[in-house]
């Protein structure tokens, strides 16, 4: 491509020259100066047209991030949300995904009583996943109401209510920095190490904190490369329990570990929930079988509402989930 531009570029020259003899050599020396600066700058943007074709790709989904269009956009609210006292109510809730044709959530009601812990089990794709969406507000009901107290959950703002949840889910994140900035990672202000130190005792985390090279000043590296499974999630929890949250989420929090590490974590999330609404997404159903309520879920509609003892008696849904494993 630089080639043909300077051969171009000098057959114009020539032409020029051809047409104009008095054109002297003095006038042709700037011209041709111009024309090898050119050459070089051609050549790189033809060099660069390779790599904008490479890049597209990534381009096109920095873009779809970036549109505004086909996404929705949550409203904040104007009230604080001072607490929660009695219940969340999800009233005739149905949702589906934007641009979706089939709901995935369909006119589902639930009570999730104040300080207890309730379960929410059900097949893949049940709607499970979307309700912690939705709890966390993520996503707004397409239609139904999801009520605190008897008020509308989009009436809160957003920012006051965060700071009352608090959730641990299967893939826990951590930064590239010391244990101690993971665990106090979102609290408004830097809790006293005491404060800190009580919080992973309480996870169970603290014994191999201790063990570290630097205990809570040890990095531990991208995502917690440095810590095994059981150990990130530990530190999960501890971070739950130092933001001291009205409502807990736990998203399948132990699934992908051993029998052992799931049973050590099973004792932290036990002493976490004390006196806190928790809600619990399982996937193991023996790890649920003390939740004061379960809910089972089939096809974006609740099957079934009772305690383990009295579903496995109906020998309804729940029955038959159990008996799958």
């Amino acid at each position: 491509l630089a080639s043909a531009a300077f051969a171009v570029l000098f057959m114009v020259a020539m032409m020029m020259y051809g047409m104009n003899t008095r054109l002297m050599l003095t006038e042709m020396l700037p011209f041709m100066y111009i024309l090898l600066r050119i050459v070089p700058l051609v050549k790189y943007i033809h060099s660069q047209r390779g790599e904008i074709i490479t890049r597209r790709p990534y381009v096109d989904r920095v873009y779809e991030l970036l549109r505004r269009d086909n996404k929705p956009f949550i409203q904040d609210g104007s009230e604080n949300f001072p607490g929660l006292r009695r219940e969340i109510r999800f009233q005739s809730v149905s949702f589906d995904y934007h641009g979706g044709s089939k709901s995935i959530l369909q006119d589902v009601d639930f009570t999730l009583p104040a300080g207890k812990t309730t379960a929410i089990v059900g097949d893949s794709g049940a709607g499970k996943s979307t309700i912690v969406s939705l709890l966390l507000r993520l996503y707004d009901p397409r239609s139904g109401e999801i009520l605190l107290d008897e008020t509308p959950l989009k009436n809160f703002r957003l920012a006051a209510y965060h700071r009352k949840v608090g959730i641990v889910s299967q893939d826990t994140f951590l930064f590239n920095d010391t244990v101690k900035f993971n665990i106090t990672f979102g609290v408004d202000q830097m809790p006293p190490d005491d404060r800190m130190i009580a919080a992973a005792q309480k996870a169970g985390a603290h014994e191999f904190i201790q063990a570290l090279p630097k205990g809570y000043d040890t990095v531990v590296g991208d995502r917690g490369v440095q810590l095994s499974g059981g150990q990130r999630q530990r530190l999960a929890i501890a971070r739950a329990i130092i933001r001291d949250p009205d409502i807990l989420i736990l998203d399948e929090a132990t699934s992908s570990l051993d029998t052992l590490t799931e049973r050590r974590i099973h004792q932290a999330i036990t002493e976490l929930s004390l006196g806190r609404t928790v809600i619990i997404i399982a996937h193991r159903l023996s790890t649920i079988q003390d939740a004061d309520q379960i809910i089972v879920l089939k096809e974006g509609r609740v099957a079934e509402i009772g305690d383990a003892k009295n579903l496995l008696a109906q020998k309804g849904e729940y029955f038959k989930l159990v008996n799958a494993l």
